[in-house]
């Protein structure tokens, strides 16, 4: 009786013991760890479940998904009981004041629906079925508010700006729907954005969780200061610079880039995707052709489909954010990245590489450049038509070497040359 007592005991030790390391090894980078909340704040006013949001959770997620969308911001539909409707008509701006439901409806010509609320308001605007053509201001133009909803109905809806936009005193109103405060984009319709600036602008955050989105722009097609985050949606982007830009110019610890789910097609001039901080993808799926695909200080690839045609770097991680350590990651997903001829190189990490799974599928010449140390714990990598365990480095790097559990860790610096990839080039 004591013996079979006893081997119970020690069982219960060894996995509580087994829950606690694996509750530990939830985060690949410390300083990744300790920015968790730095790219959306919570809302104590809503609810913030991961069964009401749509974007898949990350165990060691650099960006944790739970705290970025609220039930709300996933709610596809508003409540139309004590909504109030404006029917627009040329040359007549809508002022909104209050928290509520605003519905706009019909077609005009210079007119811009302005939110001047209560920093602790939420405003929704629902668009059903409206056409706004503007020649020098936004379509929408939130001056403050706790956070505004544009959501779309069932219905075709077109906001546009022709010509040069004027400043707002010292505001500079430089895109369609322009924002000072939290943007939720969300709804069952599609809205089709043209701009001669940007498209869509927050000075905080921009979320975007459902909906159909034809972006045109000569600037950014989406940009925000803190964060860009989608869960949901059909977004099609068409930009002469960037096609999604997140930069805080105050705070290097902001600017990040999220999506969980949904469909995002860019084609840019020059960035496809734009963060300072974090580019993470949980889910979704993401095409880019542009000059570089995606730029971040610290790029996370947990799961999704992305791909990307560039001409400069495929994926490049660079030193952006002091806030974030330099780093490329591959956890999951399928990664296929199509490189032009000349000087480019599909990942580009000007610190550390880290494959542990998913599958990479690269076509270049260059198919890898790191500074810092690379890891391959797992996945599988397609170079050119051909699997391979082996990692290149364009230009040897500064990397380390040691073993990752079932692979390898290069290889560059004090640990030997690694290998060099033959594009021409004298080294």
């Amino acid at each position: 009786m004591m013996k079979k007592l006893s081997a119970i005991i020690l069982t219960a030790i060894l996995a509580a013991s087994m829950t606690a390391c694996q509750s530990g090894d939830v985060q690949s980078d410390s300083s990744a760890s300790s920015q968790t909340q730095s790219t959306a704040s919570s809302e104590k006013t809503e609810s913030n479940t991961a069964s009401e949001t749509s974007a898949k959770t990350v165990s060691n997620g650099a960006v944790n998904a739970d705290e970025l969308f609220t039930s709300r911001d996933t709610e596809q539909s508003a409540d139309l009981s004590d909504a109030v409707t404006h029917t627009l008509s040329d040359g007549k701006d809508i002022s909104i004041t209050a928290a509520g439901v605003y519905v706009i409806k019909g077609s005009a010509e210079d007119v811009t629906v302005t939110v001047d609320a209560d920093g602790q308001d939420k405003v929704q605007i629902v668009l059903d079925g409206a056409t706004i053509t503007n020649t020098d201001a936004p379509a929408i133009y939130v001056k403050s508010a706790d956070k505004v909803f544009v959501t779309t109905t069932n219905s075709q809806n077109t906001l546009s700006v022709t010509g040069s936009f004027s400043a707002d005193g010292e505001t500079n109103t430089d895109a369609v729907i322009f924002s000072k405060d939290d943007l939720v984009l969300n709804g069952e319709g599609t809205l089709n954005i043209s701009s001669t600036q940007n498209g869509v602008t927050s000075k905080d955050d921009v979320k975007i969780t459902g909906g159909t989105y034809s972006i045109t722009s000569t600037a950014d097609g989406i940009e925000a200061n803190d964060a860009v985050a989608i869960s949901g949606g059909s977004i099609t982007v068409k930009s002469d610079k960037d096609g999604v830009h997140a930069e805080n110019s105050d705070d290097d610890s902001k600017g990040s880039f999220y999506m969980g789910g949904g469909s995002l097609t860019v084609t840019a001039a020059d960035d496809g995707i734009h963060a300072v901080t974090v580019a993470q993808f949980d889910g979704g799926e993401c095409t880019v052709s542009a000059a570089e695909g995606i730029e971040a200080t610290y790029i996370q690839i947990n799961d999704g489909k992305i791909t990307i045609e560039a001409a400069d770097d495929g994926i490049n991680a660079a030193n952006k954010s002091s806030a974030y350590s330099v780093k490329a990651e591959f956890n999951g997903g399928e990664t296929t990245i199509t490189m032009g001829q000349g000087d480019t190189d599909a990942v580009d990490s000007n610190g550390d590489l880290i494959i542990n799974d998913g599958t990479i599928t690269i076509n270049a010449q260059s198919p890898f450049d790191y500074d810092g140390t690379v890891e391959k714990n797992g996945g599988t990598i397609i170079v050119n038509g051909e699997e391979t365990d082996e990692i290149t480095n364009q230009f040897g790097g500064m990397g380390g070497m040691g073993g990752g559990s079932g692979g390898m860790r290069d290889r560059g610096g004090m640990g030997g040359q690694a290998p060099m990839q033959d594009n021409g080039m004298s080294f």
